[in-house]
């Protein structure tokens, strides 16, 4: 194995969307190089104070550390008969293997969520387990991540000869099924499953992601791997403290036309504790997913809502079968 299969790539030229200068475009095309050849790249000079992810990743571990009582007050209906929530919340490791706490967009409130009435767009009243505090570090990081991941999608729009302002028209903030998710191993006593390719024992299946992209945080533990979709072989992803991990999903393969793959991951069965703090970008529910946003000329605003897309792509994940 080796760490330079996983591409280290600068993006501090990006981070003001001024994708015009020279510098800009250079980084733009390393990051094309890298969704083609690997569909996972890791991003420094991204703008995200190391102290503002630290924080994060402190909410992950004091929420996981509460007893299983006090955390299944945020848990959707299939482990709360109480809440009316089915998307969004926490699950119990004897799912899957792990524990998760998927948040949506915070700025949805209880109001808006119930006048919308769509199955993926849910309120989530996390004062239930964390205080103001907390939850005002999980509201900055959100925010954070998703001006980061819509500075990353602009320069995808950019390389297609195309304004990256239509990102709007894929990204409302209020309709995006956006995820943030932490993502808690324990102390496996047994993988999740053993790879058929290479008999590796997994803390999580082999899979490739929803959405456009996902903008990861793992702690040093480490065990991320990548598949090369030529050779097969699997690679680690390399711990880097001052590091995001990034990776291409199907979302995006399917509105370039498969130029940027979604990628083949998983994650090695460690028996000590692991944290990861991946973020979805997945287009606002409504969006019409059609190859025209990326390609050629004008946008032709029809095809299948991208709400409709994510369903049938979550079905194989047992944590969704709810």
């Amino acid at each position: 194995m080796t760490k330079t299969y996983i591409p280290t790539i600068n993006i501090s030229s990006l981070i003001k969307n001024n994708f015009e200068t020279q510098r800009a475009f250079k980084t733009i095309k390393e990051i094309e190089k890298a969704c083609i050849k690997v569909g996972f790249f890791q991003i420094t000079g991204h703008g995200i104070n190391l102290k503002v992810i630290k924080k994060t990743c402190g909410v992950g571990n004091k929420f996981f550390n509460l007893p299983d009582s006090k955390k299944r007050k945020l848990s959707p209906k299939k482990w709360n008969k109480k809440n009316k929530n089915h998307y969004r919340g926490y699950f119990p490791n004897d799912v899957n293997g792990k524990e998760g706490l998927d948040i949506g967009d915070l700025k949805v409130t209880k109001k808006y969520s119930s006048n919308l009435n769509n199955q993926y767009i849910e309120h989530l009243n996390l004062g239930k387990c964390l205080n103001k505090s907390s939850i005002s570090i999980l509201n900055k990081y959100f925010d954070n991540i998703y001006r980061l991941s819509e500075t990353l999608f602009k320069s995808v729009i950019k390389l297609n000869k195309k304004n990256p302002d239509i990102s709007g028209k894929a990204f409302s903030r209020l309709k995006t099924l956006s995820t943030l998710r932490f993502n808690y191993y324990p102390n496996q006593t047994k993988p999740v499953e053993i790879s058929k390719q290479d008999g590796v024992a997994l803390g999580c299946e082999t899979h490739v992601d929803s959405g456009i992209f996902t903008v990861l945080y793992q702690d040093r533990k480490g065990g991320l791997q990548v598949q090369n979709r030529k050779n097969k072989k699997w690679y680690d992803v390399p711990f880097n403290k001052n590091a995001l991990v990034v990776n291409t999903g199907r979302a995006l393969e399917f509105l370039s036309k498969g130029k940027f793959k979604a990628t083949n991951h998983r994650v090695l069965w460690n028996k000590s504790k692991r944290l990861s703090v991946p973020f979805f970008f997945e287009p606002s529910y409504d969006f019409k997913m059609n190859q025209s946003f990326l390609n050629g000329g004008k946008f032709e605003n029809n095809g299948e809502i991208y709400e409709k897309f994510l369903n049938k792509s979550l079905k194989k994940f047992i944590e969704y079968q709810r």
